[in-house]
């Protein structure tokens, strides 16, 4: 081993320094003395210089001058450092040897490994000792399931020198189960953490507690490659328990290696305050009270809440989006699909309903969660959280026979990978995770494989470990419907009347006919919330009334979740059919619009508008084209309601985007 020219003759002055304190000289002289005396003058031969060092080891004074210098110490003892540092010491080290341990093969372990310390401000000044200088130490104990350990003492420094491993023997508490290997799940319904202590030992061997730490070692069960580096903050003790300490790195690896393991998205997701969270701890039964009557009124609820895409958090392959707490959800009255899923989850389980969040993909791959109920009969429903249509499924046979015609399904989703409550964790591990074909048979554990309810247990009970968020309870709405249901109409009136004046036209309102138009919107919004269209005979009979003969009628309905009438104005123009209508020119020409919002517990609301218009056409119908005096034209397929839509196209039944382009209703009277 080679040393730079400064570090050697600084080695060198260091150990002239040491020999002369020692005076070695002198008593080189004397042993060479009395070597002479005795061993040479008989013989008369010549005195080598193995004879003198055998002198000297002989008379113990090698032996002094090796333990005064103390520069190095058996590698067993010696202090193992991660990296070399430019500290202490004026020998380079060689690299860290672990000890090598026997491993049960049968026995599943954990290993943790402090990597070294940063951040101990405290010593932030304080000198570098000199070799073999007394000074403060740091030392670490762990205690894991009856297992205690204890590292190595380490000078105390602004960035200690912490370089030791610890292998935890991780085994299951039931009764004859302690020689058997813990699996994934069970080692997920071990809760207890790794308690780690640092203690200050000064130099009159004074010790003091600094820190004190449960590690949740957990999170490497869903790690990649089963190892994963944390980094653990250490606070004060007693009146400093908010006073950072410092900051330990921290590697976790199992041993043996787990064959498959618990995806991240699976164990746990991050909250708005980056903790990490099981996914299960997320749902939970809630009662609505008297707010919510029915199971698909909860889903119409949830539905008109708003949508907003999770932030992902992370880089590279440990990239996971964020989950929202049920408070931070209601809130701001908007989240992503998955904080829709869990909060139909929690109401569907309050109403008494079997209710699993499914977590899985649309088209194109995207990513999407959604909600399954599961029948006592077996018959399974899916629920769409974000705009409260329900589907059943029906799965088709792929082994059967081509004549056979197959089941064709109407929900938008593609695959499956697992479904979940507070209960229960399944993962599908059917050949193929499409949805079309996946039998939903829970019970079945080779199409289903369930999580240990220990595990979920440990974790989302009231009693678990982690600190779960308590449920609130839902509040009623602050929103007066009658009020807001006027105050947006007529500030549509206003933007209709400027828009109409900026196009040179005059704006004539039939509140009336304005009036009729109550009915359908209704209408709408129960067909949304229960699935079934009623009162479409009455309000077509009164609109055939309203339009004198000659004339004809349109109308647009939309859909929004918010109360922003410029906003909501704006959207309407982009749809050729409403401009259409607000842009209107004949002979006698009355316009109306009709407002009516909803309103559902946390302040959601659900706001219909219809704009129409009634006038006399100046132009001739075609040659050959005689209508009767009640010509409707309904542009819904033939359809003869008048159906409802919302901002983005979607209809008051069937799934999202059905009949897009089909917004408009026409009645026409005209005298034979």
């Amino acid at each position: 081993m080679s040393l730079p020219p400064g570090k050697a003759s600084e080695l060198k002055q260091i150990i002239h320094q040491q020999l002369t304190k020692m005076d070695v000289h002198s008593r080189i002289r004397e042993v060479l003395g009395e070597t002479i005396r005795e061993e040479l003058a008989p013989q008369h031969q010549q005195l080598s210089e193995e004879d003198l060092m055998k002198a000297l080891i002989r008379r113990g004074i090698i032996d002094d001058v090796v333990k005064e210098l103390n520069f190095m110490t058996d590698m067993n003892d010696r202090e193992v450092t991660s990296t070399p540092k430019p500290s202490t010491h004026f020998v380079d080290r060689q690299p860290p040897v672990l000890k090598k341990t026997n491993i049960d093969p049968t026995r599943r372990y954990l290993y943790l490994q402090v990597l070294g310390g940063k951040a101990f401000l405290e010593h932030l000044q304080e000198p570098e000792p000199l070799p073999g200088q007394i000074c403060s130490t740091f030392t670490l104990c762990l205690h894991f399931r009856n297992q205690r350990f204890r590292s190595k003492p380490v000078p105390c420094a602004c960035e200690p020198d912490f370089s030791d491993g610890f292998l935890l023997e991780i085994y299951k508490d039931s009764l004859g189960e302690g020689s058997k290997m813990a699996d994934a799940t069970t080692m997920l319904s071990i809760c207890d953490p790794v308690h780690i202590v640092l203690i200050k030992t000064e130099t009159s061997g004074e010790t003091t507690l600094v820190a004190s730490y449960f590690l949740e070692w957990r999170s490497v069960l869903s790690a990649e490659n089963r190892v994963t580096t944390v980094a653990v903050e250490l606070f004060g003790v007693g009146t400093e328990s908010k006073v950072s300490v410092g900051v330990l790195d921290i590697k976790l690896e199992m041993y043996p290696k787990l064959n498959k393991t618990l995806s991240q998205e699976i164990v746990n997701t991050q909250d708005e305050n980056g903790v990490n969270r099981p996914v299960c701890s997320y749902v939970r039964p809630l009662r609505a009270g008297r707010l919510l009557d029915t199971p698909r009124q909860a889903a119409r609820f949830v539905s008109v809440l708003g949508y907003e895409r999770a932030p992902v958090i992370g880089g590279g392959g440990g990239k996971q989006e964020q989950w929202c707490t049920l408070l931070a959800f209601l809130c701001r009255n908007k989240g992503d699909c998955e904080d829709h899923a869990n909060l139909l989850c929690s109401l569907l389980l309050g109403f008494g309903l079997e209710a699993f969040v499914c977590v899985g993909t649309k088209a194109k791959g995207v990513p999407h969660a959604w909600i399954m109920t599961y029948g006592i009969d077996g018959t399974v429903t899916f629920w769409e959280s974000l705009t409260g249509h329900r589907y059943i499924h029906n799965p088709i046979k792929p082994d059967d026979s081509p004549a056979v015609e197959q089941p064709k399904p109407l929900y938008p989703y593609r695959t499956i990978g697992c479904v979940f409550n507070h209960q229960k964790f399944l993962a599908n591990c059917q050949p193929s995770e499409a949805v079309e074909v996946c039998v939903f048979d829970l019970h079945d554990e080779s199409k289903w494989k369930p999580m240990s309810g220990e595990a979920i247990k440990s974790v989302c009970s009231p009693g678990a470990t982690t600190v779960l968020p308590p449920f609130p309870p839902l509040c009623a709405s602050a929103i007066d419907a009658a009020t807001t249901s006027n105050e947006l109409e007529l500030q549509l009136r206003v933007l209709v009347a400027e828009h109409r004046k900026d196009l040179g036209f005059a704006t004539v309102w039939d509140d009336q006919l304005s009036y009729l138009l109550s009915p359908a919107l209704a209408a709408y919004e129960l067909e949304r919330t229960t699935g079934i269209s009623s009162g479409n005979e009455e309000f077509q009979d009164a609109i055939r009334r309203a339009v004198p003969d000659g004339h004809t009628f349109k109308g647009f309905p939309i859909h929004f979740v918010y109360r922003n009438a410029r906003r909501a104005f704006a959207t309407c123009l982009r749809s050729p059919f409403c401009e259409e209508i607000v842009c209107c020119r004949g002979d006698q020409v009355r316009l109306a619009v009709r407002v009516r919002v909803f309103v559902y517990p946390e302040s959601a609301c659900a706001v219909w508008i219809m704009f129409a218009c009634k006038y006399r056409c100046v132009l001739e119908p075609p040659a050959g084209r005689l209508e009767s005096p009640a010509d409707i034209r309904i542009w819904k397929d033939g359809a003869v309601t008048l159906g409802g839509w919302d901002a983005n196209g979607r209809g008051p039944s069937g799934p999202a985007g059905e009949h897009k382009l089909e917004t408009a209703a026409h009645l026409t009277r005209k005298a034979c």
